[in-house]
């Protein structure tokens, strides 16, 4: 490394061969995840009943879990939510023939064992698979709407290049999140899907920075090679990047620590997304771009014949 005026002059695209590797092999594994482990569908899209109790101290969640285990409901969710007394429960859907109120029931009598004082019901829902299924149609859908439209606007901004670049960093961000997801199996629920929208646009931003300024330099340095521009152009961003990114993580590292277990899902999507999507937009955008071949007559504005004319008094 050599700093130069107080900036960084990073190699970055010396090492873009083994970052290829590297992505290769994160999303194989992430794809392999998806297809043998799956998603841990959450009651989002899985249907079920969902319970929110109060408790009249804090909760011991694995005393909870026992007593509903004892109880037949073994399979339950119990998370914390908001106070330490707030607890929400999650049952996978059951026979047909049983109703809300009778599971209701059952889970507030099985709560309510080994508690000094009432046990409180907040809220009941059910959710059922048919809009379980829905739900997990308009997800796939909302990340594909959004892909098409980065598309578009991407190339009306800049060049179908850079286009190009940027959709490919975001599937690939959106592919090893997803797998990561896979590999440790956090509950995959709407909140979950509403981080990897987050994460889009978080990657997008990123990504945008970058090709305007690599964008901005093609023009100002004609004698430099395509790969001396974006070199140059990620190194002139990396403090930006860099302060961006560490900020936003310790918002996220915080949420995932002290925001409960309602939220670890979205927290930890977001944490894996932030990381995954600041290393896509040095290596798998800017990489995209060298590969696509660009180069400073693809941002070069073409000056039409007689022009000038039109100056001339």
């Amino acid at each position: 490394m050599q700093i130069l005026k107080g900036k960084t002059s990073f190699d970055f695209m010396s090492k873009s061969g083994i970052a290829l590797v590297l992505s290769a092999i994160l999303i194989v594994v992430s794809v392999g995840s998806l297809v043998t482990r799956g998603l841990n569908f959450g009651l989002d899209f899985t249907g079920g009943t969902l319970i929110e109790v109060s408790f009249p101290q804090a909760a011991d969640t694995e005393q909870i879990r026992e007593n509903l285990g004892a109880a037949g409901l073994g399979d339950a969710v119990v998370q914390t939510f908001g106070a330490p007394d707030d607890i929400a429960v999650r049952i996978p859907p059951r026979s047909a023939e049983e109703s809300t109120a009778e599971i209701s029931t059952e889970v507030l009598a099985a709560l309510q064992q080994g508690v000094e004082g009432e046990v409180e019901m907040l809220r009941v829902e059910f959710v059922g698979p048919q809009v379980g299924e829905e739900l997990a149609e308009q997800g796939i859908l909302a990340v594909i709407y959004a892909l098409i439209g980065i598309f578009l606007y991407v190339m009306f901004r800049f060049q179908w290049r850079f286009s190009a670049g940027a959709v490919i960093a975001l599937i690939h961000d959106i592919t090893i999140t997803m797998g990561i997801i896979s590999l440790v199996q956090i509950s995959f629920d709407l909140t979950v899907v509403a981080a990897l929208l987050a994460v889009i646009g978080y990657s997008l931003n990123d990504t945008i920075v970058l090709f305007d300024r690599i964008r901005e330099n093609f023009p100002r340095m004609l004698k430099s090679t395509p790969k001396e521009v974006v070199n140059g152009s990620v190194n002139q961003t990396l403090s930006r990047t860099v302060m961006t990114s560490l900020t936003t993580l310790l918002v996220l590292i915080a949420l995932f620590i002290f925001g409960g277990e309602i939220i670890h899902g979205f927290a930890f999507t977001l944490i894996v997304g932030v990381l995954v999507g600041t290393y896509s937009s040095i290596y798998v955008a800017s990489t995209s771009l060298l590969r696509l071949g660009v180069s400073k007559y693809d941002l070069l504005e073409v000056e039409k014949e007689g022009a000038n004319l039109d100056a001339m008094p």
